[in-house]
């Protein structure tokens, strides 16, 4: 086997237990929004204020979807539209305080279900996890740039 064959399989293999844990841990999230929208909250308080036609290509819905989602979302208090101070034709959805808490609350919970589980491996899974902590911070960021293209 060559090295670009085992690199690949690695690739594989690893993008499968990834995609795994994530989906899992994404079904155990509470059900209290629905998966666009707390992924769009995310993204606003990641990225700060963005249009809805921005927030519609990173969250991959249509335009007409997220404008509709926003309009609940700023019924429930969590974001509100501003205009943009460099160009007064466009509005902007803000996070409010209700919003930043609640991505924050449900970031910790999030840290916090993994955080139980990591405790139950062996100090030497957890050295490796430790070790792979570079690694997967630049595959975030990689995935961060590829989905969300460059700030406004």
């Amino acid at each position: 086997m060559s090295r670009q064959d085992a690199t690949r399989g690695a690739s594989t293999a690893i993008g499968s237990a990834l995609y795994g844990l994530a989906t899992r841990a994404v079904r155990r999230l509470p059900r209290d929004m629905s998966i666009t929208s707390a992924a769009t909250l995310a993204t606003l308080h990641r990225t700060g204020p963005r249009r809805i036609t921005d927030l519609a290509v990173i969250e991959g819905v249509t335009q007409p979807a997220m404008t509709v989602l926003v309009r609940v979302m700023e019924e429930s208090g969590l974001v509100e539209r501003k205009g943009d101070p460099s160009d007064k034709r466009v509005t902007l959805v803000c996070l409010t305080e209700a919003g930043t808490s609640y991505v924050q609350t449900r970031h910790q919970a999030g840290v916090d279900a993994f955080a139980r589980l990591i405790d139950e491996l062996a100090d030497d899974e957890v050295e490796a996890l430790v070790a792979a902590l570079p690694a997967l911070a630049h595959l975030a960021e990689l995935e961060s740039q590829d989905r969300e293209g460059p700030k406004r």
